[in-house]
């Protein structure tokens, strides 16, 4: 006899389902264990056949006081690579502080009419207190990569009508400049910014970072020099901004760090704190500008002087090469539509480009602000302006440059060789042979310049770069080492 359990229909449908959705349930189980064991294995296995790339160790040092000093950035370099390009990354060991404002400049009483180095004016020649290419422009590797090949310099040399010699001064400048840094990786003794700025940016331009086995540690410091003033200041890279001038360090130090930033970036070599630095210290430009365009002394918004053509001209390039670091500014492009303006509203008739309006500057005979106006237009990608081919013709009527006489104006050259170098044709012919010879013949053994003139009355009468002291020879030396650097700096726009 058995016995059978009858179930109704209604529980046999139940049953049924219910299976059912345990199958489905099992069978869903499986799949996503699957998949995630796979994925576990995938990622240790990517892992595993990824080479590791040290790059750079940051360790952020927690102070061991309540209230700290701001850190100084450093970076030891633990091996000596080789050369830029092929050399391995150092270590940096570091302790980074963040500023976190842009502070509101002061705005003290207006300037007088000082110029041309009166008054410690940094203008015309960073006077002191005994009176007184761009082309393209885009980032490394597509235009800073001519520079740091030797045999693309050389070729750039020998098309453009150097030689390899000029190669061989420029090196020698930069040792000149290696041997003569404080030990605080600065240089001179007063625009201690301006002047470190500036022989970052001799460096830069021969592609010298801090991978490079020469003058690897000599530009590391000047970057880490720079970048602790502007750490400490929150954006203002200045050691003194009661000084009226300090918009002339400002803008030369950003310019040179910004500069730095794009290149260390391609050698995987930036040093802690530079980006932060060259974020505030270029928005601090464009917050300071003048309502007519321009830039003033001690970053003045609302005197009627309105600033000049030669401070705006380092504003110029420093927002330039600002843009070149892909950080993101506030307002760039309506600062720089408004700088450009205001350059093109200096240029006289005849061609040449005035100071404060259409004039030369002070007693001057010529508009030695020229290569300031055509440079401007030309590194924001307006070359064909006529504004820049009517100051071509002006500059190769009125500004000749001969070392061992009157016509040795250093500053206005350093803007004009840059200038006819992006004009090229006939312009850049008629213009390099004077230029080139100026710089060539005079080197002096110890790779910086003398002073130039002769004992001539130069017509820029009291610029720091006449002086017979050690801050008037690193700055003429800088100069000179720049404008030997404009073969293959940046690459013209024809290019």
């Amino acid at each position: 006899m058995s016995l059978h359990a009858q179930l109704s229909p209604e529980a046999r449908e139940a049953l049924d389902r219910q299976r059912r959705n345990t199958r489905a349930a099992s069978v869903i189980i499986a799949i996503l264990g699957t998949t995630l064991l796979a994925v576990v294995l995938g990622f240790f296995g990517l892992k595993a056949m990824i080479p590791h790339d040290p790059g750079f160790e940051a360790i952020v040092r927690k102070p061991i006081t309540d209230d700290p000093p701001i850190d100084k950035p450093t970076m030891s370099l633990q091996s000596k690579p080789a050369a830029p390009a092929a050399a391995a990354p150092p270590m940096i060991v570091a302790s980074v502080a963040s500023p976190l404002s842009i502070p509101t400049p002061d705005h003290p009483q207006a300037p007088g009419p000082a110029i041309l180095g009166d008054d410690g004016d940094f203008g015309l020649g960073l006077g002191d207190e005994s009176g007184t290419g761009p082309g393209q422009f885009a980032p490394i590797p597509s235009n800073f990569r001519k520079r740091c090949s030797q045999e693309d310099r050389l070729a750039l040399l020998a098309e453009s009508g150097a030689s390899a010699e000029t190669d061989e001064q420029v090196v020698r400048a930069l040792r000149f400049l290696k041997n003569t840094q404080a030990d605080d990786g600065g240089w001179g003794t007063r625009h201690r910014s301006a002047m470190t700025g500036l022989a970052l940016l001799a460096y830069l331009g021969h592609c010298e970072t801090p991978l490079s086995e020469e003058f690897g540690e000599s530009c590391l410091q000047a970057i880490l020099f720079l970048t602790e003033i502007g750490m400490e200041k929150k954006g203002r890279l200045v050691e003194d901004a009661s000084d009226r001038h300090w918009p002339y360090e400002h803008a030369i130090a950003t310019y040179a760090l910004a500069e730095a930033l794009s290149m260390c970036r391609a050698v995987n070599a930036t040093p802690p704190g530079l980006s932060d630095t060259v974020q505030q210290a270029g928005q601090l430009i464009i917050d300071s500008q003048h309502p007519s365009g321009g830039w003033d002394y001690a970053y003045d918004e609302s005197g009627s002087r309105g600033g000049d053509l030669s401070i705006t001209g380092w504003h110029v390039q420093a927002l330039k090469a600002c843009k070149l670091t892909g950080l993101d500014f506030r307002n760039l492009p309506r600062c720089v539509r408004d700088a450009l303006n205001y350059v093109g509203e200096r240029q006289a008739s005849d061609g040449g480009f005035g100071y404060t309006g259409t004039a030369p500057a002070g007693d001057l005979d010529y508009k030695s602000l020229t290569g300031v106006g055509m440079l401007s237009f030309q590194m924001w990608g307006k070359g064909s302006n006529a504004a820049v081919r009517k100051g071509a013709r002006y500059a190769l009527a009125e500004m000749p440059l001969e070392w061992n006489g009157p016509d040795c104006d250093l500053y206005a050259h350093y803007y004009l060789a840059q200038a006819m170098f992006q004009r090229g044709g006939t312009e850049w012919e008629r213009y390099q042979p004077g230029f080139h010879r100026a710089l060539s013949e005079n080197q002096s053994d110890d790779g910086s310049w003398p002073v130039p003139g002769s004992g001539a009355q130069v017509s820029i009468p009291g610029a720091l770069f006449l002086q017979d002291h050690a801050d008037g020879r690193h700055y003429r030396t800088v100069l000179a080492t720049l404008m030997l650097e404009v073969y293959y700096r940046y690459l013209p726009a024809t290019r």
